[in-house]
């Protein structure tokens, strides 16, 4: 059974960092792409970004692009989510999922949640001024 359970989200001032976790279980990810997606109160789901599991390559939405990273530690089966220099807007419920998607640089492609077979439970990312 997939699993994937998030972590490291919490409380934080604008322009602070915070670094989410998001740890996999329950098969080998080498064929999967890892993404992250965020809600904000009252708004859609959103793609944030993603990671091909072999070999690291990312993608992001343009909004975080060089605010967010996303990286993978392969021996833990964890992947993360680093978001420094964090903004109001950025206050959302962050999730990471997962699937076995051919990696492009198409937005579409990328973003699109049904790409996604397998989905945390999120955790809370909240910004204060």
């Amino acid at each position: 059974q997939v699993q994937l359970v998030e972590s490291g989200g919490g409380l934080v001032q604008a322009g602070e960092n915070l670094r989410l976790s998001c740890a996999l279980s329950g098969r080998t990810f080498t064929r999967y792409t890892m993404g992250w997606f965020r809600q904000a109160p009252g708004k859609e789901r959103e793609f944030v970004g993603c990671i091909r599991w072999s070999g690291g390559k990312t993608f992001y939405e343009d909004s975080v692009k060089g605010r967010f990273t996303i990286s993978r530690d392969n021996a833990k089966n964890t992947v993360f989510l680093q978001l420094n220099s964090l903004k109001l807007e950025d206050t959302a419920v962050y999730y990471c999922a997962t699937g076995i998607i051919t990696f492009t640089q198409n937005m579409e492609t990328m973003s699109s949640e049904r790409n996604y077979d397998y989905w945390g439970q999120g955790t809370q990312v909240t910004v204060s001024s």
